[in-house]
Formats: structure tokens, sequence, C-alpha cells
């Protein structure tokens, strides 16, 4: 592995950089790329249970700025995502989207459709802080019940 790349990991561990490493992870993970975060806010609470509900907001206000990072994305790709908006199924859900407005954004928490989600809201022109406001409680409560739902489900201490 280049050396780069073990420097990062190691600058992004778990037990030393947890809750940078947390919003970092979650960040990215609103962005169109594919990836979860719940993963290491879950490990960060396991090895610092101390640390629920700090995790819980530095995760909810990362994924938040990343779904912001969504928002303007789709904002900025509207002509592209035109070419593409003659398909039935997608005037529907664009409709739909139209009709709840920045609300809509409650949703952006929901697994392969919430990101793409908040592009969408942007490249609609949807007000941008009610937006941002809606993504925040949607996100801040998939959070905390994911992470009570896994703590419910593996409890007890990771070994030493």
């Amino acid at each position: 592995m280049p050396d780069w790349f073990l420097t990062l990991t190691h600058w992004l561990a778990l037990p030393e950089v947890g809750l940078s490493t947390v919003f970092v992870v979650a960040f990215v993970s609103a962005t169109l790329l594919p990836m979860g975060s719940e993963p290491a806010v879950f490990a960060l609470i396991k090895l610092n249970p101390e640390l629920f509900w700090p995790a819980i907001l530095v995760a909810t206000a990362g994924n938040t700025l990343g779904g912001a990072v969504s928002w303007l994305m789709g904002l900025g790709a509207h002509k592209a995502i035109d070419r593409a908006r003659g398909n039935a199924t997608e005037l529907r859900a664009l409709r739909w989207l139209e009709r709840f407005g920045p609300k809509a954004c409650l949703l952006s928490w929901l697994p392969g459709v919430g990101d793409p989600l908040c592009a969408v809201a942007g490249w609609l022109k949807f007000p941008f802080w009610p937006c941002v406001a809606y993504m925040a409680i949607g996100k801040f409560a998939r959070y905390v019940t994911m992470t009570a739902g896994l703590l419910w489900a593996f409890p007890g201490h990771l070994p030493a």
C-alpha cells in the first residue's frame, strides 16, 4: 500500500481520532458515494460508550453537511439531469417531491434514495436552509435509532 494511504488510515484510526473520523466518514457517506457511516459510529460508541451523544451529534453534523453538498451538486447539475426527465416514473417522483417541497428531505436518511434525494432537492431549487434542517432531523433520527438498535442487539464491551 502507498505510504500516504497508510498515513491517512492511521490518522483516521477510531481510538485515536474517533469523533473526527466519524465526521469524515459521515460526511463522505452523505454524498453520492456508496458507503455507510453507521459502522464507524457504532464502533466508536462500542469502544467509548460515554461518547454516545457526541458521536451521534458529530455524525449528524457530518452527514447533514454532506447532504448539503449533495444539494449543491444537484443545483449545479440541473441541466444534465434535465435531459433524463422524460421518463414517466421520474416525472411522477418529481411531482411527488415538488408537492412535499423541503419536507421531502426528512427522507434523506433512507438507504439508496436519501442521498440522491438531497441532490434532486437542489436541482428542483428547493430552499437551501429548510432542506438542510429537514435533512438534519431525519439523519439525527436515523443515527439514534440505528445506534441504539445495534447497541441493543450487540450488548457488552469489546474484548481488550
